[in-house]
């Protein structure tokens, strides 16, 4: 049976939120058949132990990295697994919808864009920080004046795109900035990233959100890498 999307799903250390991130996730009513790729990235938390556990559905399949190697290094054992004319990406943390995934699939389905990117909205009671949201207006600026472009934002985990363009891209982060890299490759290749509004609701960093001010810095050093090489 042909898929039509492959949700590829990179996981560390999300024992509170992964099952019910999984059961979002296959839920889901789309009008293409799916597949969901779940890459557990070296787990400490009991995460990994869980996932093995898991009675899965068949949509689903379980990659086991042997260490924690980053998010982009997970996302790239996804990426290449991928079977779907199209891929997604969804974080197992519930800081995006599960159901949003039909939004964004949609101007593809309809030859409408190449590339749909879920922009966030940051409100007051969904937004992690003051200094978070503008770091992240910050980065989507410097990509804007990099390469010549005009994005909302850059760092949104929610993509759709077809999966031989994914694949093509030659991805090589290893943690957060494969965010900016896949942005990156895709404005250098000439791509239009079509925008589509989605719910966001940020987790505080005592429900463990990850991301820290060292890594805006090196989504800067990618953005400038991908630039000129």
């Amino acid at each position: 049976m042909s898929v039509g999307l492959s949700i590829l799903m990179p996981v560390y250390n999300e024992l509170d939120t992964v099952e019910r991130a999984i059961d979002e996730a296959l839920g889901i009513d789309l009008p293409v058949d799916f597949e969901l790729i779940i890459v557990d990235d070296g787990s400490t938390d009991g995460t990994r132990a869980l996932l093995q556990g898991m009675n899965l559905d068949g949509k689903a399949r379980l990659i086991l990295h042997d260490r924690n190697r980053g998010k982009g290094a997970a996302l790239r054992t996804a990426a290449a697994e991928a079977q779907g004319t199209y891929s997604t990406v969804l974080d197992a943390d519930l800081e995006y919808e599960a159901q949003s995934i039909g939004m964004l699939l949609q101007p593809l389905l309809e030859n409408d864009a190449e590339v749909v990117y879920g922009v966030r909205g940051f409100q007051s009671h969904s937004a992690y920080n003051f200094w978070y949201v503008v770091g992240n207006k910050a980065v989507t600026f410097a990509t804007n004046i990099l390469y010549n472009s005009w994005l909302s934002d850059i760092m949104t985990c929610h993509k759709v795109l077809r999966t031989d363009l994914l694949q093509s891209l030659k991805l090589r982060e290893r943690g957060f900035g494969i965010e900016p890299e896949i942005t990156a490759r895709l404005l250098r290749k000439g791509v239009r990233i079509y925008e589509v509004p989605i719910t966001y609701t940020a987790r505080s960093r005592d429900k463990g959100k990850k991301l820290t001010s060292l890594d805006g810095v090196r989504v800067l050093k990618t953005l400038v890498r991908c630039r000129i090489d």
